[in-house]
Parts: structure tokens; sequence; C-alpha cells
């Protein structure tokens, strides 16, 4: 199908509406625009270099799904038609690429798909928890409650993901201040000390003929340090992308010394998170488990709880299923054996999200205030180091002069 913008008059409010519509031709998109209720003044085709850059310049934010997924639970629990309701929030979004996912939405949802068939067609901007949550609110009839439950699980999971990063920031910044700093001193000190040093005839120390040499080489070579950084990144970068790399960069996640405690609690509380919305919906445990496989981000995580799916359908536990499963936390097979015996599987598993999540953030300010004082010592030793380099040649020569 094609992609067509467009301009009409909605018949019901008299306003001129702006968006986007598929249709097979430029006829069939104004006999649908018609059929929706709508009077067509303006369509053209859209260019594929439009759709191109709009890829990329429209990502969809954490914010843009949160934001629209509320405002769709309040005015779905207003009572608002289903069409209606979408066609009002794709006015007050502002992100393009949202507006034309939501548009495509109502499209098939007039054309008589359900919503969850709908968002189904869009993972980059609903993802399989999204769709199985909205499936669930359709079934039981609480498509208000699903919704708002579910904006709450992605504004908790963003601002789990967001300390975790400004964690890491601060000993990224002071990395790319030491490189910097020894930058500096390389490319403007040491040369000035060398042709100092080389006009006098002197014998350098150790420590100072190394940074000289590392000078030179940046100095004479830095091109080629460029290129081959380009070079390994973009091979890194693919690397990644492969399934090979993506298993790497996951058990490294869960076993990087300072930051695997972080990141074990992080996927838990996902895990548990997840599971604990999928469950008080009403989606079935093996449905739940497979969702939030997808749900973890991460492979080994995702591997274990699917084998411990297998368990369960077995006719074993899920506490059972999970227990001697190496990277899950021992409390949280402990947490939903407790929801076994008593019933309430789905409530347990929200108080062990809100444990981890506790936790984690003790953990993120304990390192902090831990890794400021290493940081500052290595930055200090990096320091001290270079700028003994360049002074000790000097102290030799005053003691050479005091002792003629």
């Amino acid at each position: 199908m094609k992609k067509y913008d467009y301009e009409a008059r909605d018949s019901a409010s008299n306003k001129i509406v702006k968006s986007v519509v598929q249709a097979d031709s430029e006829n069939a998109a104004a006999k649908l625009l018609t059929a929706q209720g709508f009077v067509p003044l303006k369509i053209e085709l859209q260019d594929d270099k439009t759709n191109f850059f709009a890829r990329f310049s429209g990502r969809i934010t954490t914010k843009d799904r949160v934001v629209f997924t509320r405002q769709l639970a309040t005015l779905i629990g207003a009572g608002l038609p289903l069409a209606q309701s979408l066609r009002t929030v794709q006015e007050q979004t502002t992100n393009k690429r949202m507006q034309e996912i939501v548009q495509e939405i109502i499209s098939d949802v007039e054309g008589g798909k359900s919503l969850s068939d709908s968002f189904a067609k869009h993972p980059e901007a609903f993802n399989k928890v999204y769709v199985a949550l909205v499936s669930a609110g359709e079934t039981s009839g609480t498509m208000d409650d699903s919704l708002k439950r579910l904006a709450a699980q992605q504004e908790k999971d963003a601002a789990m993901m967001s300390k975790i990063r400004g964690a890491m920031m601060y000993p990224s910044i002071v990395l790319v201040v030491i490189i910097l700093v020894i930058g500096f001193m390389l490319f403007t000190v040491v040369p000035q000390v060398e042709g100092l040093y080389r006009d006098l005839n002197k014998e350098l120390p150790f420590v100072t003929l190394v940074m000289i040499k590392m000078a030179n080489f940046f100095i004479h070579l830095w091109w080629l340090v460029i290129l081959a950084m380009i070079i390994g990144g973009y091979f890194l970068v693919q690397y990644l992308k492969t399934e090979q790399g993506i298993r790497t960069k996951d058990i490294f996640k869960l076993n990087v010394p300072l930051f695997k405690g972080m990141f074990r609690k992080m996927y838990m509380a996902r895990f548990a998170r997840t599971g604990q919305v999928l469950l008080s919906t009403g989606v079935p445990m093996l449905d739940m488990l497979r969702i939030t496989s997808d749900a973890v981000n991460n492979v080994i995580i995702s591997e274990s709880i699917l084998r411990a799916s297998d368990k369960v359908k077995g006719g074993k536990a899920l506490s059972v299923s999970l227990s001697n499963e190496d990277y899950f936390l021992a409390m949280v097979p402990q947490m939903i054996k407790i929801g076994e015996q008593s019933g309430k599987i789905d409530e347990m598993m929200g108080k062990t999200a809100q444990v981890y999540e506790d936790e984690l953030d003790e953990e993120i300010r304990a390192l902090s205030t831990a890794i400021e004082p290493v940081l500052m010592v290595f930055l200090a030793i990096v320091a001290g180091t270079m700028v003994a380099a360049i002074l000790l040649p000097i102290y030799s020569l005053v003691g050479n002069i005091n002792i003629r």
C-alpha cells in the first residue's frame, strides 16, 4: 500500500484535519476518507525521501508512548468511541512518526480489526507486552485500566534505565577528561620538553622517553589512530548486531565488575513488574512467561525464562522452575512461591519488583559515592605520572648545574 498525505474537513466538527492515510491509489484514499466522515480537500502521494528521513528523525520515545497511552486510557474511560479517542490523541501528538502510526491504526480499526492486532503491526512503537495487555483489556472489557497499568509500567522501566545511565555517566565523563588531559600533554607540552633536552644532549629518564615516543607516534600517525578507531568501531557495532554479539554483550552486562549487581536487579525488577502487570490483567501464565522472555531484553535471562516455561508446561510450579536458574536472584522464586501458596502471584511479583527497584536505587547511590574518590585517585595518578615525566629531567638539569 502507498501512503498519502491528506487535508480534509471533518463532517462532524467542521474542522480541517491533516494526516496520513494508506491506500492502493489516490481514488481509494479519497473513498476511505469519505467513508470515515471526511471531505477530502487535498491528497498527495508521500515522497520516498520524506519517508526515509522521517524514519530516522521521527524516533518514538518512551515519553511519546506513555503520553499516548495515558491520553487514550482517559478518553476510553470517559466513554468515547475507540476511533474518536484515537483521532483525538493523534491531534495531540507532536511526533510526526507517531501521528502516521496512529492514523494507520485508525484505518485498521475502522476497517474491522481489533485494537491489539492494529498495534501489533507496528512493533517499533508497541512491543509484545503492550499488545498482550491491550488484547487482555479487550477480552476483559477493562481497556482503560489495562492502558493505565501499561503506562505506569513503562514509566517505571524508563526511570530505572535512566538511573543506571546516570550512574554510568560520571565515570564516562571522568575518563573523557583523563583522555583530554593526556592528549593535551602529549601534543603540546611533551614536544617542547623533547626539543629542550635534545638541544642540551642530556639523557632522559625512562618515563619521559616513553611519553616522548607516545607523543611522536600520535603526532605523526594521528590519522592512523582515528582510522583504526572508526574501522574498529564500525566492526564492533556490526558484531553487536549479530546473534553471537548480542549474546556476548548480555553476558558481559550480567558479569561486569561494579555494575553486574545493578544489571541483575534491573532484569529481575523488569521480569517481575512485567509479569505482575500481565497476570493482573488476566494473561495466562505460559503466555506471561513467553512475553516477559522478550520484554527483559537480555537473551541469557530470556533463555532462563523459556526453560522455566517448559517446566511449567510439564506440570512444575513456577517457583521450582526458576529456583535452579543461575542468573535469577533467590528472592524471585521465594516470593513467587508465597504467591502460589496464597493464590496471589501477581501481587507478590509486584512486591518483588518494588524491592529490587528500591535496592537498585540504593546500589546506584552507593556506587556513585564510592566511585568518585576512586576515579579522582586514578586521575591524580595519571596526571602525576605525566607531570613527573616532565619535571624529572628539569630537576636533573638543575642538579647538574648546582654540582658544577
